[in-house]
Formats: structure tokens, C-alpha cells, sequence
């Protein structure tokens, strides 16, 4: 059997592995494994088994992870994610689809904090969507919104997904946060665009909250402030060259501890909530991050990443039609796998094709990011649906994908416009100076 074939039917199994719904860590780990022994003599296989672990999250930009994390579950603890939620409320609720809008606002807030889809859409989802029930709102969009603006966590700077797809493909994490801001805005207002167009269309969806006076707004806002101070100083600091993202990491940590104190939320056991919660997190993905590695060096030993690239390259294929099959790919395989382990499976030989056609690498890494991010909310294996279907029992998941449509269309539309407009995404990182953009 030629090695190529022996790495595509790897990658035959370990997807397989994955859909089966066994951990994508071991499924990667397993077929890794196997497949280097297979491919290579034991002494070989045994010594590059041994090694590649440690060096798949010794890497210093790996820091960044644990302490994002760490930012993000005490920002929520401190109780600054309602304080955000009802901050924008104040200023929109009133209008039409206001509930909805303010819940996809105050997500890509706390996104911007966070770094996580998943967390972002539970803490949201346990903040608004009690709110837009208590004032009637029709269950599909008040749960679709939430589900949404939860994937903003995934685009919006600082991003675990961007930081591990960075570290992947060696490319800047600077300039990938950079690239990731604009469209992180864009798909922001599309989702309150969309909401927007639905209530127009059917009011009943959402009715109208009472007016709350300027004086109440400015008391509501004054309430944000420490989300303010935190977003300035992670993401401001970055973009200014004050920190590079692993200080910033380190400085938002120490920041969101320190309000969580100032909110009077901090205790021990907060703390030991907090620190559990987050080694958790942190261990889930540097298991998967060993499982990657394992399976990647499989891959790259099989030679089937640079038989793929030749025999792209060699059919004639355009490269805008290259671009489009691989993203097709990937919307569909986000209705049955989850964000991070498509990323993990499949970042490799999609990188080294992409490039190979004449591609940017950050504008590629952010546009993957958010074509990842649409399998987040895709049936029927769209995770932040059943995020809500668990915040909410009476959620159901034909209620949720079916509100959940208008805000995949508005999904399409921005990658067609980061697609034909790439400069939505490089213009940043060459204003900022990152590398040679």
C-alpha cells in the first residue's frame, strides 16, 4: 500500500473516531500512533512518540491559553457579564428586537473578554435569555440570538481558536487578533441586522420593552466600566505594542481578578471554583493538543498533504475555486463536528493547500475561524444549541434550529464580502504593522 493512502484512510478513521462521538484527543492519539508505527520501524516510532507530547504544549505562546481562560471564568464570576447585558439593554431594549440585539451585543462584549464560544454563550444564555422570556419573546429568536452571539467569542480578539491555529501554522498571533477585529464587527451587525429584518417582519416575535429613562442609562453604563478597563487593556495594549499577547493574557488574568475583588465576588471558594474550572479547560485542550500532534506527524510522515497539494495544483483548478471547495468542506463537516477538533483534524493539509495556491496565511486563519465558528450553530450537532437547550429546558432543538437560519444567512454574507473584500481582513495588520502586512 502506498504511504499517501495509508494517511487518507488515517484521516478516514480518526473522522469516523470523532462522529462516533469518541474524544477527538484519543481518536487523534490512537490513529497517530498506529499509523506511525505502520509506517515506520519501532525505535523510530517509539522515540518520536515520546518526544512529540512534550513538544506539542511546551511552547511559550501556549501561556496565553490557561490565562485567557482564567480571565474569562472569573470576568463571568464577578458578574460582568450581566452588568454588560444590562448596560446595552438600557440604551436598545426598547426598541424593537432590543432584548435580542442587546443579548448578540453584550456577547461579542464579553467575547472580547472571554475568548470562548461555548462560555460565552452559556453565561449569556443564563443572563438574557431569563429576561427576553419574562417579556415574551418568541422562544426561536430569543434562543437563536443567544446561540448566535455566542460564536462571536470564537472571532472576536483574544481567541483560543486564533491563538491555536497560530500556533499550528507558525503565523502571528498579533496579526491574527488584528485581522480578526474588523470581522468580528461585521458579523455583529449582521446578526443585529438580521434580528432587526425579523422583528420588522413578524413583530409578535419581539415585543417592545418600556422605555428607560437617560438618567437610568448612564447609571446602567457607569456599570461597565470594568469591562471597559479590561477590553482596553488586553486588546489596546496589544495594538499599541504595550504587551505582546501572552503579557496581555497575564495582565487581563490579574485584571479580572482583581474586580471580581473590587465586586466584593472574590472568595476562596470562588477561587478554588475558578482555578478547577479553568485547569479543566486548559487540560481538555492540551490533551487534544498532544492528540493533534500525534496525528499530524502521521500525516506529514505519510506524504499525504504533499500529494494533495501536487495534485491540486496540477489540475488546473483557480485558486478562488479551490478556496470555495475547501470552505464548502468545511460548513458541512461543522454540521456534525465541533469548532475546535475541525481545526485540529484538518488545519495541516488545508494550510499547506491554501498556500500553496498563492493565499495569505492570516487572511486565511481568520476566515477559517469564522467559517468554523458557523459549524457552532449548524444542525444538528451546532454545540451552542444545545448550550441553550441545557440553560433551558423547554428549548428545544427544532425550535432553536429553525431560529437559528436567519442568522446563518447572515453568516454567508460575510464570508462572500471577507472573500471578495479581503482587505476587511489585512487592512488592520498592515495598519498596525505586523509583519509585512
Amino acid at each position: 500500500m502506498a504511504t499517501e493512502w495509508a494517511g487518507l484512510i488515517g484521516f478516514v478513521v480518526a473522522l469516523t473516531l470523532a462522529l462516533l462521538r469518541v474524544p477527538v484527543a484519543i481518536a487523534m492519539a490512537v490513529v497517530g500512533i498506529g499509523g506511525s508505527l505502520l509506517l515506520t520501524d519501532w525505535m523510530s516510532a517509539s522515540y518520536v512518540m515520546a518526544s512529540l507530547p512534550f513538544e506539542a504544549i511546551f511552547p511559550y505562546g501556549l501561556s496565553v491559553v490557561p490565562l485567557f481562560i482564567f480571565m474569562g471564568v472569573f470576568a463571568s464570576h464577578s458578574g460582568l457579564s450581566g452588568n454588560l447585558f444590562r448596560g446595552i439593554t438600557a440604551f436598545s431594549g426598547h426598541r424593537p428586537g432590543g432584548l435580542a440585539a442587546s443579548s448578540v451585543g453584550a456577547s461579542a462584549v464579553f467575547g472580547a473578554i472571554c475568548g470562548s464560544s461555548l462560555a460565552t454563550c452559556a453565561t449569556m444564555g443564563r443572563v438574557a435569555l431569563p429576561e427576553m422570556q419574562k417579556r415574551g419573546y418568541a422562544k426561536s429568536l430569543a434562543g437563536a440570538s443567544i446561540a448566535a452571539g455566542g460564536t462571536l467569542g470564537v472571532l472576536i480578539p483574544p481567541s483560543i481558536l486564533l491563538v491555536i491555529y497560530a500556533l499550528m501554522t507558525e503565523q502571528s498571533i498579533g496579526a491574527l487578533f488584528a485581522g480578526a477585529m474588523i470581522p468580528g464587527i461585521l458579523a455583529t451587525i449582521l446578526y443585529i441586522a438580521s434580528i432587526r429584518l425579523q422583528v420588522m417582519r413578524n413583530p409578535s416575535l419581539a415585543p417592545v420593552s418600556e422605555y428607560v429613562p437617560w438618567s437610568k442609562r448612564w447609571g446602567a453604563l457607569l456599570q461597565m466600566w470594568d469591562a471597559i478597563v479590561l477590553i482596553v487593556l488586553v486588546i489596546g495594549g496589544i495594538y499599541a505594542g504595550l504587551f505582546s499577547p501572552t503579557e496581555a493574557a497575564a495582565v487581563g488574568a490579574g485584571g479580572a481578578l482583581l474586580f471580581a475583588g473590587i465586586r466584593k465576588k472574590f472568595n476562596w471558594a470562588t477561587l478554588r471554583a475558578g482555578i478547577r474550572e479553568t485547569a479543566g479547560m486548559t487540560g481538555m485542550i492540551f490533551l487534544i493538543l498532544i492528540g493533534a500532534a500525534l496525528f499530524n506527524f502521521f500525516i506529514e510522515t505519510s506524504g499525504l498533504t504533499q500529494t494533495l497539494v501536487n495534485w491540486i495544483t496540477t489540475q488546473g483548478y483557480s485558486p478562488l475555486g479551490v478556496l470555495i471547495t475547501l470552505l464548502a468542506f468545511y460548513i458541512v463537516l461543522g454540521c456534525f463536528m465541533d469548532s475546535l477538533s475541525m481545526i485540529l483534524l484538518t488545519v495541516v493539509p488545508a494550510f499547506n493547500v491554501i498556500t500553496g495556491v498563492g493565499y495569505d496565511p492570516v487572511w486565511f486563519g481568520v476566515l477559517l475561524v469564522s467559517v468554523v465558528e458557523i459549524g457552532l450553530i449548524t444542525p444538528p450537532i451546532g454545540m451552542n444549541l444545545f448550550i441553550i437547550q441545557g440553560v433551558s429546558s423547554d428549548m428545544t432543538i427544532t425550535t432553536l434550529s429553525r431560529g437559528i437560519l436567519p442568522f446563518l444567512a447572515a453568516d454567508i454574507v460575510r464570508v462572500v464580502l471577507m472573500v471578495a473584500i479581503p482587505g476587511l481582513i489585512l487592512w488592520l495588520p498592515h495598519l498596525l504593522g505586523f509583519g509585512s502586512y
